[in-house]
């Protein structure tokens, strides 16, 4: 049995067989389009958008392929889609597809006061006072990282009191720069213990607060100068200990993603990075292919000539990878006329192989964006 259909003046035809297909649908059950059913020219007549609706009909006629004209908006098509009883499930689909899923409701504690500390450190966009906790909070992030890196500085360095043409007023000065610097450190710590402190004291789930990776690079990043506190409290450090040191004053580094927590860019950025894993496996895949390929090729090319450079296929790998990811130190650089084009082949092949994912990388980051 064919059905006419008109939609504010344009006319399709099609199959009863193929509305039925969806049952649950506007079109799909009778008894909900009859009401929309005109006698006197024999079909149904819907004072709708003729563009969605093309696209409407085609889901019913290629088994459930619903996709939005280029040309209809979003808000007009949802309602199009909504108006004819889509089903909820392909909405949802859509959506998602679209990049226009909504943001699961947070988790809130019940406590009125919790709710309000945790809306505090934990959403900046909810009040102004919870920007002020964020902007300040950002500020002693960047300000500890800064510490930090001052802390390598020879005028600030604990090590450069004790080397030998170093003056007693340059000394001093070291000194107090130096106490200057853990004075900062000291306080940015404070602050870092009381956030994390507050926040799992308000936080509506202990355990999801707990297992979180940011809140785990948040411990990991003050526990650093509360071993090294023991440490120190505890007498003269030998070697080993010193070494110990330094590896748990690198973890400091860490809290450089303390910012993300601040910044919707960035949790953007690391949701298009979190998406985009099996691209960039392929990619490290294919890298560490192409690097044994051309280091391998090029040591039995380059060692008989120049065997200090390439002395085995392992010592081959740095220069297979600067020279795919075309940053050409120059350190280290292939002789032979079968080295160079060996070397000119690689870094065709490192440009070809980087440029191939970029594309879904770029598209995961418009849909999170």
């Amino acid at each position: 049995e064919r059905v006419a259909i008109n939609v504010s003046g344009l006319r399709f035809e099609t199959y009863e067989s193929t509305l039925i297909k969806h049952p649950n649908t506007l079109l799909g059950n009778r008894a909900r389009r009859d009401r929309y059913y005109d006698y006197e020219r024999k079909e149904y007549f819907f004072d709708r958008h003729r563009q969605s609706f093309e696209a409407i009909l085609y889901y019913y006629q290629s088994e459930g392929r619903l996709n939005r004209p280029s040309t209809v908006p979003w808000d007009i098509f949802y309602e199009e889609l909504c108006f004819f009883q889509i089903e909820p499930e392909v909405l949802s689909h859509l959506r998602k597809v679209e990049g226009m899923e909504e943001d699961p409701a947070p988790l809130l504690p019940q406590n009125k006061i919790k709710r309000r500390i945790w809306l505090l450190f934990e959403y900046p966009d909810t009040s102004m006072m919870a920007k002020c906790v964020a902007f300040f909070s950002m500020a002693i992030i960047l300000l500890s990282v800064a510490v930090f890196c001052l802390e390598t500085v020879d005028g600030f360095n604990v090590n450069f009191r004790n080397k030998s043409n170093v003056t007693v007023e340059q000394n001093r000065t070291a000194t107090r720069n130096a106490d200057a610097l853990y004075n900062v450190e000291t306080m940015c710590v404070v602050w870092f213990t009381f956030e994390l402190i507050i926040r799992f004291l308000a936080c509506p789930s202990k355990w999801k607060f707990v297992i979180s990776p940011m809140n785990i690079i948040d411990f990991l990043a003050i526990m650093p100068y509360y071993i090294t506190l023991i440490m120190r409290t505890n007498g003269n450090p030998n070697v080993t200990t010193v070494e110990a040191l330094r590896v748990l004053r690198l973890a400091r580094v860490l809290r450089i993603f303390k910012l993300s927590r601040h910044s919707s860019g960035l949790q953007t950025l690391g949701k298009t990075f979190k998406s985009s894993m099996n691209e960039l496996f392929m990619l490290g895949c294919i890298l560490v292919i192409c690097v044994i390929l051309f280091s391998s090729f090029v040591y039995f090319f380059e060692y008989e000539r120049n065997g200090k450079e390439f002395q085995s296929i392992p010592h081959a790998f740095w220069w297979a990878v600067i020279t795919m990811t075309t940053v050409g130190y120059g350190d280290i650089s292939p002789r032979t006329g079968l080295g160079q084009i060996i070397g000119s082949l690689c870094a065709v092949t490192g440009v070809l192989c980087i440029a191939l994912p970029v594309p879904i990388i770029v598209s995961n980051f418009t849909y999170y964006y």
